[in-house]
């Protein structure tokens, strides 16, 4: 209760800031002509004044009408040399963020009721492709980022569908630094060090020599963990080539990779919590993903109307785990039949899949009325070769040898195709209308055996079908604009949806992809550098989602059947508001500042129909919480500036939720049950000096909270995995 009497009170204070805009009289918006160019970064003492959301058009991609956000990386208010995403993406109202570790190795975020698990309900892409391993059959997001290399942070929500295709969450979009474009080489570089035993090293160098605009980078992390056995380490790369082949166009060369090791400190119960959320009982469980993402990318202006753009790029890699996988309740220890430890369980993934995307935006008139028409084909193929259940070895360091075969071997395979538009109707200066549509084929195959070869398996799914939305938009004044869509979203089944994992399991041989829609209505804005806000209401309907049911078959036996089992439905505020308390009272000043900000969601999600099993009957759902989905998410925080030091505190807050659709408070082994309620508060100061070296440094959870937001039923689990307590860090850079 104090949790949500803290959101309500920072509720009223966001409506109040933002009722100060409506007391200021706004300036007529401006008649002349505006072109938008691609953006720029510029590093002065205030950095707060960029827009919050999208412009209307933005390469070759429209966003008129929709829910969109835009955040700019900024090492003076977050922790970006840990990835601490609680921290770099608060400007977002709505994220879920699960905090598992201090290691930064993975970002889990998802919104209005999608589940957060390595952002599997988010279309994840890097530069604007996809980095998810299989956006149609596995879509979980193994390739993580350095934020010291993000110079924005993009999100559309679910009315990203259709320029994008899948998920629910909408479209989560990393755009990299590129080179400085007034120097031939110009060199970054941070170095950081911090509590147990961290390190991260940074460094990247850039510039334009004449027609080449090149940009890489090498990022370096290691650690020992808050708790115990939860050591890693991490590398990324990073090389970007941009050719301008002419006036008109230009062609890029992106390669990325990055691999890690980590030691998995495994789950714990809620008795073992309570009594140390530090401790760990798994000292030989390992996960290792390494991810390679070549990519070309081609811009030409075709005409001064229309621009063409197609980025073509590959995604290959494994995803290794070497684990003994038991709920907490039960010891790793010394088996005395064996003279040794349990062998582990060893499973491995091997990814390879190329997508090629072609869009054009292109500029026309129809009488008196703009239009801008966004369009474009994607063709997507991958194959996953999954290998599981395999016995490893009775060590104890990260080792992947087998002394027994895998029990699971599979090959999966995906064909996507897919087609879309969207049309800016300008129907007057201040109103425009954007409707829309995408068509998708999506065909998935699979085959191989389970269990030890006791079982084969083999399905072929093929569908297609069309989505549709529309956007309306109504720009108040010059500094703030209306805006309402209705969108709709889909999320294909996956592959684990149509493996059974016994003999008796059964597919629905009707199963559906998950579909729905996503309703927003808005204003935004800003006036001058004093206020910038963004207030929307929403709605997102969730139908057909999948899951488990008991079935009898006609010898009263009974088996566990995968099909459609309900719908849910997802409704709220989702609120940002940031003002400078000087300009807000008349203080003009260059380089002193003080501001404010406040990002609060309410998430009112809730199953509205369906049944499940539960130990043998099929259980309504009707009622019930959605999964892992708070129904108060908020942050919020002060930064004071004077001259080329800041320093900011923020406070992270959620309310509680549940881990199961059941809603269950507890369970002994500590794999389901209620998330309490959280509060952590983070500090940050930074120093820019002698205008190319900076110190920055910071104190994350430095109340020292113990708190969880994060209970598993499987890697990297099972059971409860804690957040870190209170750590520190302190970095050094050079920019020249």
């Amino acid at each position: 209760m104090k949790t949500v009497n803290k959101c309500i009170s920072l509720i009223l204070a966001s409506i109040s800031a933002i009722a100060v805009i409506g007391q200021k009289k706004l300036p007529e918006k401006d008649t002349f002509p505006v072109n938008i160019l691609d953006s720029i970064t510029v590093n002065a003492y205030l950095k707060n004044s960029a827009a919050l959301y999208l412009p209307d058009e933005k390469g070759v991609n429209v966003f008129a009408g929709k829910k969109t956000s835009s955040v700019y990386m900024d090492e003076s208010r977050a922790n970006l040399a840990q990835n601490m995403a609680r921290m770099a993406f608060a400007q977002i109202p709505g994220l879920v963020i699960w905090d598992m570790d201090g290691a930064g190795t993975q970002v889990n975020i998802g919104t209005r009721g999608t589940d957060a698990h390595r952002s599997i309900e988010m279309n994840m892409r890097q530069n604007g492709y996809n980095t998810n391993s299989d956006m149609c059959g596995y879509p979980e997001n193994h390739y993580s980022v350095p934020m010291q290399a993000i110079q924005e942070v993009q999100l559309i929500r679910g009315s990203a569908a259709l320029q994008f295709g899948s998920q629910f969450g909408g479209m989560f979009n990393y755009v990299m630094k590129t080179g400085d474009t007034a120097s031939s080489l110009a060199i970054e570089s941070e170095q950081t060090t911090g509590s147990n035993n961290f390190f991260n090293s940074y460094n990247a160098v850039g510039g334009t020599s004449g027609k080449l605009n090149y940009y890489t980078y090498f990022d370096y992390r290691h650690g020992d963990g808050w708790r115990s056995n939860a050591g890693f380490n991490y590398h990324a790369y990073y090389i970007n080539l941009d050719y301008s082949v002419s006036s008109k166009g230009s062609i890029a060369l992106q390669f990325s990779r990055m691999d890690y090791v980590q030691q998995i400190a495994g789950g714990l119960t809620d008795a073992q919590f309570n009594q140390s959320a530090k401790q760990s009982f798994r000292t030989r469980n390992f996960f290792n993903p390494e991810i390679n993402i070549p990519a070309v990318i081609f811009k030409y202006q075709l005409s001064n109307n229309t621009h063409l753009e197609i980025t073509s790029h590959a995604i290959f890699g494994q995803r290794n785990s070497v684990q003994f996988i038991n709920t907490p309740d039960i010891p790793d220890t010394f088996n005395v039949s064996l003279g040794s430890y349990n062998p582990r369980q060893v499973d491995r993934d091997y990814y390879k899949g190329f997508t090629t995307e072609a869009r054009i935006l292109h500029h026309y008139k129809v009488g008196e009325i703009e239009s801008s028409l966004a369009t474009g084909l994607r063709f997507f193929t991958e194959e996953t070769k999954r290998r599981q259940k395999g016995v490893g070895t009775t060590g104890s360091d990260f080792d992947l040898s087998l002394v027994k075969p895998y029990g699971i071997y599979l090959r999966f395979k995906t064909n996507n195709y897919a087609v879309f538009a969207e049309n800016i109707f300008q129907l007057t200066p201040k109103f425009s209308v954007t409707p829309g549509f995408r068509y998708e084929i999506i065909n998935t195959s699979l085959n191989g055996v389970i269990n030890n070869a006791a079982t084969n398996v083999a399905y072929k799914g093929k569908r297609n079908f069309p989505l549709f939305g529309a956007g309306l938009q109504y720009q108040v004044n010059s500094v703030s604009q209306l805006y309402g869509n209705i969108s709709q979203a889909y999320r294909p089944f996956l592959y684990a949806n149509v493996t059974p994992s016994t003999q008796v399991d059964q597919i629905d041989p009707n199963l559906k992809d998950s579909k729905g829609y996503d309703v927003d209505a808005g204003w935004r804005g800003h006036y001058k550098d004093v206020v910038r806000f963004d207030v929307n209401l929403f709605y997102l309907f969730y139908g057909n989602r999948i899951g488990l049911i008991a079935q009898k078959k006609p010898d009263s036996s009974t088996y566990l059947l995968t099909t459609n089992i309900g719908n849910s439905v997802t409704k709220g505020v989702e609120a940002y508001v940031e003002f400078s308390l000087l300009r807000l009272f008349g203080t003009k000043t260059r380089t002193n500042d003080i501001r404010l900000f406040n990002s609060l969601a309410y998430n009112h999600a809730r199953y509205t129909s369906g049944m499940i099993n539960k130990s043998g009957v099929n259980t309504s759902l009707k009622g019930n919480r959605v999964e892992n989905t708070p129904d108060w998410i908020n942050k919020s925080g002060i930064t004071f500036q004077h001259r080329s030091i800041s320093t900011t505190l923020q406070f992270s807050c959620n309310s509680k939720s549940y881990n199961d659709a059941f809603n269950t408070e507890s369970s002994s082994n500590g794999v389901i049950g209620a998330i309490p309620s959280w509060h952590v508060w983070d500090w940050v100061i930074y120093w820019q000096f002698k205008r190319s070296y900076h110190l920055s440094g910071g104190i994350n959870n430095f109340t020292d909270e113990r708190y969880f937001n994060r209970r598993i039923t499987m890697y990297p689990g099972p059971g409860i995995l804690p957040a870190d307590g209170r750590t520190f860090y302190i970095s050094f850079g050079i920019k020249i």
